[in-house]
């Protein structure tokens, strides 16, 4: 059917077919409107915020915080460690009274320097040795570092039970009795080059150019250095000191092993023998070794991989 509308002839198309192709219209325009959905005109931002962004920061931050908090636990656990076997270590041992008998002939602060500088350089060298041994599993160094602990206590338990009552005076007078026989060489080499004017017939020492206090003093400390430095090495305070940098921090064992040597000679710098008078070389021995095998029962309730 068709209709003439101003000269033109329209098929006449029922109403039922043009309301179906409103709907289908409508619907297509919804179904296009769910698929790109319309935006709100406003203020665009250009790094919208993000929750998940937000905890990730959150996260980063507490992880941060939870590795300095470990690595402070760590030094601060180092260096207690290590303060704390070299004093038990050192007191009342040959480098202890070496720099206590040179401090009673010489400038205590010559000697003090000389012994520090030589139990420095042991404890540097030391840490070197045990961090090198990090190449190694470090279960295996924790399991091998824990049982020579427990050896090293264990025989210093058995020493300081054995031990004489006046083993600080004898080994004062040994050292003593070494330091007074090097004292003699010296003498004889400084007899040597003493001279006999041949007019007046006086006997005078022969003074090299440039030969002044500032000599007698270097000889001091080079004495002091070179005697703690040959008695320090394969000391137990050494063996200690490599032990505990392969398995501890080892800022905290570098730190802490000076400042206990720098303790020890310290004492003994300002009065060696009337501390070996005082305290008992057997009771220190002993104590030490508990504490030696209170680090290796301790050692046994961490775990070894962990940082």
């Amino acid at each position: 059917m068709t209709v003439n509308i101003l000269g033109i002839q329209w098929r006449y198309i029922p109403k039922r077919h043009i309301l179906l192709f409103v709907v289908l219209v409508l619907s297509s325009s919804f179904v296009q409107a769910e698929k790109e959905p319309v935006e709100v005109d406003g203020p665009k931002s250009d790094n919208p915020p993000s929750v998940k962004g937000h905890i990730s920061e959150a996260a980063d931050v507490n992880s941060e915080n939870e590795n300095g908090s470990k690595s402070n636990v760590g030094f601060i656990h180092a260096f207690i460690a290590s303060i704390s076997v070299i004093i038990v270590s050192e007191l009342g041992d040959k480098t202890f009274f070496i720099a206590a008998i040179m401090a009673m002939r010489h400038p205590r602060l010559t000697v003090f320097l000389g012994a520090i500088f030589a139990l420095g350089l042991m404890t540097i060298l030391s840490v070197v040795f045990g961090w090198a041994a990090t190449i190694i599993p470090h279960a295996y160094t924790y399991y091998i570092s824990t049982a020579l602990f427990a050896i090293f206590g264990l025989k210093m338990l058995k020493e300081g039970y054995y031990m004489s009552p006046n083993e600080a005076q004898e080994e004062f007078e040994e050292v003593q009795l070494d330091l007074r026989k090097r004292e003699d060489e010296y003498e004889k080499e400084a007899s040597s080059s003493l001279i006999q004017d041949s007019e007046s017939g006086i006997i005078r020492k022969s003074v090299k150019p440039g030969k002044t206090i500032l000599s007698l003093i270097s000889r001091i400390f080079i004495q002091a250095f070179t005697l703690t430095f040959l008695a320090e090495w394969g000391d137990r305070s050494q063996l200690t000191t490599i032990i505990l940098a392969a398995r501890e921090d080892v800022v905290g064992v570098t730190i802490g092993g000076i400042l206990g040597h720098a303790l020890c000679t310290g004492l003994a710098v300002m009065g060696g023998r009337m501390i070996a008078q005082k305290i008992s070389v057997r009771t220190v021995t002993l104590i030490g070794g508990l504490v030696f095998l209170l680090f290796a029962l301790t050692a046994l309730f961490f775990d070894p991989n962990a940082e």
